[in-house]
């Protein structure tokens, strides 16, 4: 089976099982778009046009899911102090502490797949998925965004 094949099952479990526990964990209203924004919220402030290339959406689209993430608490917007006609958006504690469940979740789900194969092999899956990417990309791993 090509390797892509295998990347896109295993990450499609991974998402699946992360939602099924979000929901468990109280927090039924997150959607499995809601990450790629929060995470690019995480390491500094977004727009809406940031919004619609991580998502592969147009604006329209990406600023209906921001005004929905906004609505939930998870992001908060603020005008750009360089720009005042651009409005950023700002990862909230209410986001973050969602980020903070999702981390958690993501290590007892890979918990399970370190039982299948071994801790070791997964830290070289993992070191190895880096590595190839790093090359691929100028030496830093790319930021995540959505598959179009």
């Amino acid at each position: 089976m090509p390797l892509a094949r295998l990347l896109a099952i295993g990450l499609d479990d991974l998402l699946t099982g992360l939602h099924d526990r979000l929901a468990g964990a109280g927090w039924p209203q997150v959607r499995p778009g809601d990450g790629y924004v929060l995470l690019a919220a995480r390491q500094g402030p977004t727009s809406a046009v940031d919004v619609a290339a991580l998502t592969g959406t147009s604006r329209q689209a990406a600023t209906k899911l921001a005004d929905r993430l906004v609505a939930e608490g998870f992001l908060r917007r603020e005008p750009s102090a360089d720009d005042g006609r651009v409005v950023l958006l700002h990862l909230t504690a209410h986001g973050a502490a969602l980020l903070e469940d999702v981390e958690s979740i993501y290590a007892d789900l890979e918990a399970g797949w370190a039982q299948e194969i071994g801790a070791r092999r997964l830290e070289a899956l993992r070191a190895d998925l880096a590595t190839v990417l790093r090359a691929r990309h100028g030496g830093v791993l790319p930021p995540v965004r959505r598959s179009v």
